[in-house]
């Protein structure tokens, strides 16, 4: 009971915390939610037989858990004011690489876009794995993205019923290796909007290593979180420079593997940027871990973070049948002047 307590007290605080160097903190967030939940809810059960202390105690560490660690949000979202323009942003990562190995895997993913109907969407991992041959998955990528202007980099796709102008990779290296972002300048009725989608480094080499190799493998686990950390600064580094020299609304959305209140996600939020689905979420939001043994999604690793000048009307997660990823789709604003 005391050694249940203690550690919902322990996660929500680090938790909120967030310090850069607490690798090992890191290392709980990817936890199945039950590793917690469950241990919380026989707490409760056991100060059944105990005094009222006790049963207050056990009732406050399991509140902790399903609130502050398991990372729920109860957010109305904001109004929009006469005159704002809406838009439709949904991110995916459609694992192009399996989709190719499913007789109707291009389908499902192309049935989820068409259910959300973004008027902007942007992809990761959408190459197939094949980094070689650039093109051999262009006819399944419009299929994807319809009558869309589509703007294609390595593994991004950016696609947009707005006009796209300006589109080009940006660099956010990891120990000499080279991995990119993609910009583009979104166009909507007049407004500008930079909008930006990144894949940061998986977390799976460092959780596998961490696992299996337990205290020899928390080295590659702690260098897995650092690169994630690299990447996130980078990112921030280079749109804060933007936004104090341009000052027009900004979006970030993509698989960046990490937690909102992980200090890769605190990096960009840092920069004055707000998570979509905090701001106007419904439940956990989770959008991966449903492929893995669990059977069910427990991370919420992508996201959708806009700046002050947009708002956030509403923001969910779709399906699971496609990709070992939902989408998040957020229904945006742009405030009025």
């Amino acid at each position: 009971m005391v050694v249940v307590v203690a550690s919902a007290l322990a996660l929500s605080a680090v938790y909120s915390l967030g310090h850069p160097n607490t690798w090992w903190v890191e290392l709980t967030r990817y936890a199945p939610y039950p590793a917690y939940a469950l241990p919380a809810a026989a707490a409760v059960a056991l100060s059944l037989l105990l005094g009222r202390w006790w049963r207050v105690a056990a009732l406050l560490a399991f509140a902790l858990v399903v609130t502050l660690v398991m990372g729920l949000v109860l957010a109305r979202g904001d109004r929009e004011g006469s005159g704002g323009v809406p838009v439709r942003l949904m991110t995916y990562n459609i694992k192009a690489y399996l989709a190719r190995d499913r007789p109707d895997g291009f389908a499902r993913l192309a049935r989820e876009v068409v259910l959300h109907d973004p008027d902007v969407v942007v992809m990761q991992d959408a190459n197939g794995g094949l980094e070689s041959q650039p093109e051999a998955y262009l006819p399944e990528l419009a299929a994807l993205v319809g009558s869309r202007q589509m703007f294609r980099h390595g593994q991004y796709v950016v696609a947009s019923r707005y006009p796209l102008k300006n589109c080009r990779p940006g660099s956010m290296p990891i120990r000499g290796d080279e991995h990119t972002y993609v910009r583009c300048t979104l166009v909507v009725k007049g407004t500008e909007i930079e909008l930006v989608t990144a894949h940061f480094v998986s977390p799976r080499e460092g959780l596998n290593a961490a696992r299996h190799e337990r205290l020899d493998g928390i080295g590659e686990w702690e260098q897995n979180f650092k690169d994630r950390l690299t990447q996130s600064r980078k990112l921030a580094a280079d749109l804060a420079g933007n936004l104090a020299s341009q000052p027009r609304p900004l979006i970030v959305a993509g698989d960046l593997n990490s937690l909102e209140s992980s200090p890769v996600i605190r990096t960009l939020l840092n920069i004055g940027l707000r998570d979509a689905f905090s701001s106007a979420g419904w439940g956990y939001g989770y959008t991966q871990g449903h492929a893995l043994r669990t059977g069910f999604s427990f991370l919420r690793i992508d996201h959708i973070l806009v700046s002050p000048a947009l708002g956030v009307a509403r923001c969910f997660v779709g399906g699971k049948e496609a990709s070992e990823h939902r989408p998040v789709i957020a229904d945006l604003f742009i405030k009025p002047q």
